[in-house]
């Protein structure tokens, strides 16, 4: 794709390329968030989605001027028009962390260049609200992959990423369903590791499921409880290989 033809820095910045602008999303009312709801909805499975309301209360919130520690961003791709692309993610200053929710990309737009577009844009919205919130550097990126997916198998290419070698569940996000078997991964941004602390991964694993999944007793929950006795056992944690990875299947999202 070509380079950016133009920009603009407020809040609700922007980068054009060809008829492609990625944007955040800053009020309830935009058209693009719920088309851009649907796009995840038509690439996740039902039990990893979470309500169109919960987006609608969180920008609703933002516009009201309650800001927190905890800062969450829409990001969209569009082309005459249409969203072609979403991205979503949480910084949480408690981990100085910046966590990916959704990633989805339209089935025509595949090729377009725009997944690692709106990955940028996430990570420069988590890196300014490290310097607003800790005032220091962001230290890291992590998200959840289905273990099928071929874009783990990248991920565990890549020398600044590990793809965590643990039983990691992501909660259940509808009543009547359960717990999702996910792959967890950690990019550090402040300096290369090989292995990550297991007392670490905990404190990352209670913020996380308290404060983007907002389960308020993380420690009732089973699966919970079964990642931390897991982790009980280890003082660390390495990262998973190519070989440990099932064979290729046809996906997206995550």
């Amino acid at each position: 794709m070509a380079s950016s033809q133009s920009s603009r820095a407020a809040g609700g910045r922007m980068v054009t390329s060809r008829r492609i602008t990625i944007r955040e999303v800053l009020r309830a009312d935009d058209p693009a968030s719920g088309k851009a709801h649907d796009l995840i909805s038509r690439t996740f499975r039902k039990t990893e989605l979470v309500g169109r309301g919960e987006w609608r209360r969180t920008l609703e919130e933002r516009e009201a001027g309650f800001e927190t520690d905890v800062r969450w961003h829409l990001v969209v791709a569009e082309r005459a028009g249409t969203v072609i692309g979403v991205a979503t993610g949480t910084y949480l200053a408690d981990v100085n962390t910046g966590v990916i929710g959704y990633l989805a990309v339209a089935r025509a737009a595949r090729r377009l260049g725009v997944g690692p577009k709106l990955r940028t844009r996430l990570r420069s919205l988590f890196r300014r609200d490290a310097r607003q919130v800790r005032r220091e550097p962001l230290q890291a990126v992590v998200g959840e992959v289905r273990r099928g997916n071929p874009w783990l198998r990248t991920l565990v290419r890549r020398d600044g990423v590990l793809a965590l070698d643990f039983g990691y569940f992501q909660p259940r996000l509808r009543p009547g369903s359960r717990s999702i078997r996910l792959v967890l991964y950690y990019e550090s941004l402040d300096r290369v590791r090989h292995r990550l602390p297991s007392a670490l991964i905990r404190n990352l694993l209670y913020t996380t499921w308290q404060r983007i999944y907002r389960i308020g007793r993380p420690l009732s929950n089973p699966a919970f409880r079964r990642m931390l006795a897991e982790l009980d056992k280890r003082t660390s944690v390495g990262k998973l290989r190519l070989e440990d990875l099932p064979a290729y299947q046809n996906g997206n999202g995550h």
